[in-house]
């Protein structure tokens, strides 16, 4: 398998940053809505720094995803309705955008909190803002609301890739899975 994407597929760097992106969100969202069930403060505290840690690395990944598209080709578009073609372009907009704001919404909260921001406790991020205790309340909203939005994204992604595979039975999902090769083309 190529690291750099083709004609018919994607290559396996953007596979790998697709799926440990996707794995780090689903997985930093879930830690994210556990953190009220540790047993004690303390234990609240060291998830509540694990999952800023995860968010600032999905947000780097994040970084990193953006640099290998502007330097990889991206495989065509697999034949469909034009609409089907703009609703793809804009869901996969609409993710990229959630993708950055969700962990920069998050430091924003931290910061406005006026809680230094360490990533896994090797070195402290520069504050997005002064302490604010009523600007806070919004940042942990916006916070929230952007994370409930990728989730809905999200389900419509899914659910599109898997239409085209169950049902279309065309390429869309099996050019980024992992380890298998697109079907041929009639």
């Amino acid at each position: 398998m190529s690291l750099r994407s083709d004609e018919q597929r994607w290559g396996s760097v953007a596979k790998f940053l697709h799926w440990i992106m996707a794995l780090g969100i689903l997985g930093n969202g879930v830690f994210g809505l556990l953190m009220d069930l540790a047993h004690s403060p303390m234990q609240k505290i060291n998830w509540l720094a694990l999952h800023k840690s995860i968010g600032l690395t999905v947000l780097a990944l994040f970084l990193l995803r953006l640099l290998w598209r502007l330097i990889d080709r991206r495989p065509p578009d697999e034949p469909a309705p034009r609409w089907q073609q703009l609703a793809a372009h804009a869901t996969h907009a609409l993710l990229y955008l959630l993708i950055a704001a969700i962990p920069l919404s998050g430091w924003w909260f931290n910061s406005v909190r006026g809680k230094p921001l360490q990533w896994f406790k090797l070195f402290n991020l520069p504050a997005l803002g002064q302490q604010d205790d009523q600007l806070a309340h919004l940042a942990g909203r916006v916070h929230e609301y952007l994370f409930w939005l990728l989730i809905l994204v999200l389900v419509g992604h899914v659910g599109a890739a898997l239409k085209h595979h169950l049902f279309d039975r065309d390429n869309v999902l099996r050019r980024m899975l992992p380890f298998v090769r697109p079907r041929p083309r009639p």
